[in-house]
């Protein structure tokens, strides 16, 4: 990460809590977890163990994507909730500002994607060796040289969205790795976790937590 880390100072905003999960609203340029070095250590998962200390990692979120995240309460509570975003059994809905006029209005973008070694974390699409990564999406509305995209991820690979909307030729709005020239000019990476669909580790219950981006 070469630039300088200066993550945002908001309050931690809760949009669940019950005794087996937490559900948390991420705000963009926020790492999910803890990088390498003492001014890398401020992350969402440290902010959220220092009002719930119990709690646990389940899955991540990119430092410039904001939106829905979930930690467990409970290990049985992680592995449970790990298991259903491995088997792929979650729901995730993201919301996007991309460049350009997307057209038609749906459409889905299947490219198998692998880190770009000497450029990682950057990811790139390969036929060959990469891992099977399928995404949905549908146009909201068309906003000038701009498109508000709904996007519905099948798998979850690294920075998935961000290279298929690059392939697509629309790269996300203020993307710094893969968008280039006005694409990229913008405060902050318009991408962000709309809403996150799963089943509760006690009981099997399917819930819903949604939350509204700021774009």
């Amino acid at each position: 990460m070469s630039e300088s880390y200066d993550p945002p100072q908001t309050p931690l905003d809760v949009l669940h809590e019950d005794a087996q999960l937490i559900v948390v609203n991420k705000p963009p340029g926020l790492l999910s977890v803890p990088g390498k070095g003492a001014h890398l250590a401020d992350c969402l998962l440290t902010r959220v163990q220092a009002a719930f200390p119990q709690a646990l990692l389940v899955h991540r979120l990119d430092r410039d994507t904001s939106g829905v995240m979930v930690f467990a309460q409970t290990p049985h509570a992680q592995r449970h909730l790990g298991l259903q975003f491995e088997k792929r059994q979650t729901r995730k809905t993201y919301v996007a500002r991309v460049w350009g006029v997307v057209q038609p209005k749906t459409g889905t973008v299947d490219l198998p994607l692998i880190v770009d070694w000497p450029n990682r974390p950057k990811q790139m699409v390969c036929h060959e060796t990469g891992k099977p990564a399928v995404t949905d999406w549908r146009v909201l509305r068309h906003d000038g040289e701009t498109t508000r995209l709904r996007l519905m991820p099948k798998t979850g690979r690294s920075h998935q969205l961000r290279v298929h909307m690059q392939a697509l030729g629309h790269p996300i709005l203020g993307d710094p790795f893969y968008a280039t020239g006005a694409a990229r000019e913008h405060g902050r990476l318009m991408l962000h976790s709309e809403e996150l669909r799963l089943k509760n580790p006690e009981g099997g219950v399917s819930m819903k937590f949604r939350a509204k981006p700021d774009f």
